[in-house]
């Protein structure tokens, strides 16, 4: 955490963004800026690969040996394709692009009422609950 940061929640972060959003206020203006954010996630992501080259994607057909007796022997089997590390430049400007999806993530969960806390609680319970046979 940077210094001089107070440790922050789902629900202060929501708060937050609901006093900051002034010009988007309407849903469709939230959902396609949320929408613009995700897509420069991508964008910031293709460019480590393409631009910068900190990270290489070497991708090719998950396989799995006969031999596993068990789904969560799979595990062990499955590929990221994901090579090397994002360097301080690519990382900083994924971390931002993150940052603005999740401004307007919340953006959107105050316009329907929602709790975004609520919503990462329930998704954390399926996930235990659910465990390896989540499918994702």
């Amino acid at each position: 955490m940077t210094r001089g940061m107070q440790e922050i929640n789902y629900e202060k972060f929501q708060e937050t963004v609901n006093e900051c959003l002034i010009r988007h206020k309407s849903i469709l203006d939230v959902l396609s800026k949320f929408q613009e954010a995700s897509a420069r996630v991508n964008r910031a992501f293709a460019k480590a690969v393409t631009s910068c080259g900190c990270v290489r994607i070497n991708a090719s057909r998950q396989s799995c040996p006969s031999g596993v007796d068990s789904y969560s022997e799979l595990r062990n089997f499955m590929h990221s394709h994901l090579e090397g590390e994002l360097c301080d430049n690519c990382r900083e400007i994924l971390e931002t692009e993150l940052g603005q999806t999740l401004f307007y993530l919340a953006a959107f969960c105050n316009l329907c009422h929602l709790s975004l806390d609520e919503i990462v609680q329930k998704e954390y319970a399926r996930v235990l609950t659910l465990g390896q046979y989540i499918l994702s």
